[in-house]
């Protein structure tokens, strides 16, 4: 349903297009994620300069000083997602559920920053380190304010931990279990992707809310925002 994109020097690179919403589906080259571009080739960057006008970084200002991006052809809009460090959750044993709620709760108008450049309808990647968590989330409340296939929308989350390199996984699972007494919650806040968590984050915001796109709402994303969200989306 969505397409892998391989690119040298980047993980986690695909496609979203395709994607049912109701009888239409979401428009391929419009919304792309990934990892972080850090590592980007010379004939990465040119592959993907071909592809996207808009880049939307999540990650905080200690990540992106130890990894800038390579990718200087592309406006890039740097939107923190996370109120605080990433090595706080670890420090404070969240599990994935936990952490989403989190974003949820307190970052509602940065995702609404995020999903404003999508809207904006030209092609955009989003992505974060590792293409995971605030990347996973951003994309599913993207896709979800326009009523895109819950189960396709939760797939397409679920899909990234076979997306995530072996030898980054081993390393960090190692880590983890040497440093850490109750390395579990850890292991998956690094590792892995379920999909009965992200269903359950989405079920919750639907109860608490009413829908997605009432929840992106309530946060500052205009009726206009979500129209042209829909415009630039769905095929």
């Amino acid at each position: 349903m969505v397409t892998v994109i391989r690119v040298p020097g980047v993980d986690n690179l695909r496609d979203v297009g395709g994607i049912p919403v109701g009888a239409a589906r979401v428009r391929p080259g419009v919304l792309l994620r990934s990892g972080k571009l850090a590592g980007l080739t010379p004939a990465g960057r040119a592959m993907l300069s071909e592809r996207v006008r808009r880049v939307v970084d999540l990650r905080d200002d200690a990540e992106v000083e130890a990894e800038p991006s390579v990718l200087r052809s592309v406006p890039i809009t740097r939107v923190p997602l996370f109120l605080g460090s990433v090595g706080s959750f670890f420090e404070q044993n969240m599990d994935l559920a936990a952490m989403y709620r989190h974003l949820v709760d307190e970052s509602a108008r940065r995702l609404v920053e995020a999903v404003r450049v999508i809207a904006a309808g030209e092609p955009t990647l989003v992505h974060c380190t590792v293409g995971k968590d605030r990347t996973g989330v951003t994309v599913a409340l993207a896709l979800s304010a326009v009523g895109a296939d819950r189960d396709a929308v939760v797939a397409d989350y679920a899909f990234t931990a076979s997306q995530l390199p072996v030898e980054r996984n081993r390393a960090v699972v190692e880590y983890f279990r040497t440093h850490l007494t109750d390395a579990r919650n850890a292991i998956q806040l690094a590792t892995e992707s379920p999909a009965p968590v992200m269903a359950a984050l989405l079920a919750g915001i639907d109860e608490r809310y009413g829908s997605v796109a009432d929840y992106l709402q309530s946060a500052g994303l205009t009726d206009a925002e979500l129209a042209a969200l829909h415009d630039a989306l769905i095929d």
